[in-house]
């Protein structure tokens, strides 16, 4: 089918229902959506999950599935309805003209078929090239999405690539056949911020470059405001607010994008003097949606009688006939209301010592063709001499990409490895060689661990009391089995859950409440520290803020030590209070949180720095893209670990950076950062960040 020249709209979607039918009942998913892309726009869809941002889209490809059905409304493509399409049409338009990039690349390659084959099957498919062609367009594409050494590349299977080549492979098949429309569901979660940059950055150019539409699906509004043109925010199934970028994020008219907005950590935000307001309650079920505005039961502007009645429809913004909202009461509320400040928090004194590191040094043996066994070992460094001390109250924030070492030494922390070099005090006593089994209740009662994924770390066949009732008894908390009950329902209070949950099962608990129940179950036995790796990063945004509030609480009435693991700088400067910066096991900069945002920074936390999205539009950010990946443990450059993809090396004379690792200096404060540049040099740094300046 010859790519038509076409000047509507190239998607427009009409008073969209979708709907799933189950034995029981029909669950509308989507309800009365409507949205179009312009050639060459880019529109984002944002939301938090189950919102039906995804059904969108893949009522989009036509691809619902046996129970998923159209109810009502219509998606046009070019102006044709694609719900009048035969299999056929449907077939030559998906992958041709529509393509679609997912969550997790590994789903959309076959492993066990080389890159350059799976690249040149689409135009073979779908345009009927011949194969001599499609191997040059395959290779023009790699080289495209910037990937090095093209031609091996092409000669490589799916894991041979890191997760970030992964994903720009994917990009580049969904690119061969030149689509008019491109849908990204979320295309960079798995992804380190670094990485995420430099792909979104290659999104960017290339819709200008191959002029392709976008709907670019993604619950990270910093990411909406750098790739796109146009915003549709949805919540439980229908859009209730859309327009430009600016008018959005500037000029908000729905109270549920307002009340994400002050669930984010902007620059500004304080833990202690502005804290984020979580949005109170929780997302409704599609089955149990109220009557009326489907965000009624959550908002401040509700009002009985009027919110809860009747359908409520989408309006034009007076004055801009791009910009919808639906909202009833959105003319008369004060949008630029100055915000009732929550409650100003005291800080917590932070008091002694508790931890201290002191040259720590983790080496692993590995066998060089790990496949076989056999042959000679390599030594993979994943800890480089890390000294630090944490306090009493305090929040260390442990930042870096993956592969940096964050989690080999937290599990070195918990026992669950032991240190090669080196020695961990916990109040003076060294636990570095002392592995988990071998520790005092009480040592593995002091430091505990919140993990990432709630859903992996709960008994999925026992009640929510009893998990934390388990961890009690393993404390050795309480003297019999009603103080132990009683004790839990207290944790049930301390992570704000009703005390009905202890009955529940895990499945029946959100992302958040499963993580509070991870949250319990840590300071089941008064933990002393807790590791929390990356313990929001699987959650919403909304919900994000509740859980990260919640840690502050608990660290101020518990005087907890906290040693927070995350790549997401934005929480990382809204909670710490100090943060040490990690890159291939070396700790590369370490200051308090104010040293350590603003200049002199060492050259890789000036990269991350100006990585992270950012969803305000008075901020303007220098921009730094890193190039390359990060290099492999088992074989780390010579000399400065990161070196290999510095913008600054060319400023140290004589090769340096190439022969040496640098010296550990301290700079004013206490602050720490690892690199051969001159003072002069690190002096002339510009900050990255700068807010309250309009971006050009």
């Amino acid at each position: 089918m010859a790519k038509l020249d076409y000047d509507g709209p190239i998607l427009e979607i009409d008073k969209l229902s979708i709907s799933f039918f189950t034995r029981l009942r029909e669950i509308p998913a989507v309800m009365d959506f409507s949205a179009a892309v312009m050639p060459g726009e880019a529109l984002g869809l944002v939301g938090e999950s189950g919102c039906g941002k995804s059904t969108v889209a893949l009522g989009v490809m036509q691809d619902l599935g046996k129970n998923g059905r159209i109810v009502g409304g219509s998606i046009k493509f070019k102006g044709r309805d694609l719900g009048e399409m035969s299999d056929e049409e449907l077939r030559d338009i998906r992958g041709s003209e529509i393509a679609m990039i997912y969550q997790e690349p590994m789903a959309s390659l076959n492993p066990a078929m080389k890159i350059g084959r799976q690249l040149m099957e689409v135009p073979m498919i779908h345009a009927g090239m011949n194969e001599k062609d499609a191997h040059e367009r395959a290779l023009q594409v790699v080289t495209d999405v910037k990937l090095p050494d093209p031609k091996r590349i092409l000669n490589a299977y799916p894991h041979q690539l890191s997760g970030g080549q992964q994903q720009r492979i994917v990009i580049a098949m969904a690119l061969m056949s030149e689509p008019s429309l491109l849908i990204l569901d979320e295309p960079t979660t798995a992804l380190d911020v670094t990485v995420e940059a430099a792909v979104v950055e290659l999104v960017k150019d290339l819709g200008k470059k191959y002029g392709t539409s976008m709907l670019f699906i993604s619950h990270n509004l910093g990411l909406v405001l750098e790739t796109c043109d146009r915003i549709c925010v949805m919540y439980s199934g229908e859009a209730v607010e859309r327009g430009s970028i600016e008018d959005v994020f500037d000029e908000m008219q729905h109270p549920y994008t307002q009340a994400l907005f002050r669930s984010i950590p902007l620059p500004g935000a304080d833990k202690n003097a502005r804290p984020l307001i979580a949005i109170p309650g929780n997302f409704p079920l599609p089955h149990e949606r109220p009557d009326g505005c489907n965000f009624g039961p959550r908002c401040d502007y509700f009002e009985a009688g009027r919110c809860d009645q009747g359908v409520i429809p989408m309006e034009n913004v007076p004055g801009n006939d791009r910009h919808h909202t639906r909202c009833l009461r959105y003319q008369e509320i004060d949008w630029n209301a100055p915000l009732e400040l929550a409650d100003v928090k005291q800080k917590g004194e932070i008091g002694k010592v508790v931890l201290k590191m002191d040259k720590l040094k983790k080496y692993y043996q590995v066998a060089a063709n790990a496949m076989f066994g056999g042959g000679e070992t390599k030594v993979v460094k994943a800890n480089e001499e890390l000294s630090f001390e944490a306090r009493e109250s305090e929040t260390l924030a442990i930042v870096g990409e993956s592969g940096c070492g964050k989690s080999t030494f937290a599990k070195v922390l918990m026992g669950l490895e032991t240190a090669t070099e080196g020695e961990i005090l916990l109040d003076n006593q060294n636990i570095g060689n002392v592995p988990i089994e071998e520790r005092t209740t009480k040592n593995v009662a002091d430091v505990q661990m919140v993990f990432q994924n709630p859903f992996d770390t709960l008994n999925p066949s026992m009640t929510v009391g009893r998990q934390i009732i388990r961890a009690l008894e393993i404390f050795k908390v309480g003297n019999n089995e009603a103080e132990r009950k009683q004790r839990m329902l207290e944790l049930l209070d301390l992570v704000k859950l009703p005390r009905e949950f202890a009955t529940r099962m895990p499945r029946q608990l959100s992302g958040g409440q499963k993580q509070r129940v991870g949250i319990a179950r840590a300071f089941a036995g008064d933990a002393r520290i807790v590791v929390a790796d990356e313990p929001v990063s699987a959650l919403d945004v909304s919900v994000q803020a509740a859980v990260t509030d919640l840690l502050m609480e608990i660290q101020r009435e518990q005087k907890t030590t906290l040693l927070f693991i995350s790549h997401d700088l934005s929480i990382v400067r809204y909670l710490s209070d100090r943060v040490m910066v990690m890159y291939l096991g070396h700790v590369v900069e370490l200051g308090s949180t104010d040293q350590v945002f603003a200049p002199p920074y060492h050259p890789y936390t000036e990269a991350l720095l100006s990585a992270v999205p950012i969803a305000d539009t008075s901020v303007k950010k220098k921009h730094i893209v890193l190039e390359g990946d990060i290099p492999s443990a088992m074989n780390p450059p010579p000399g400065c670990p990161f070196q290999t993809r510095c913008r600054w090396k060319s400023e140290v004379p004589g090769g340096l950076c190439e022969k040496e690792v640098p010296p550990q200096r301290t700079m004013a404060d206490g602050h720490q950062i690892k690199c051969h540049l001159s003072d002069e040099k690190l002096d002339e740094m510009e900050p990255v960040i700068e807010v309250g300046v309009a971006a050009e």
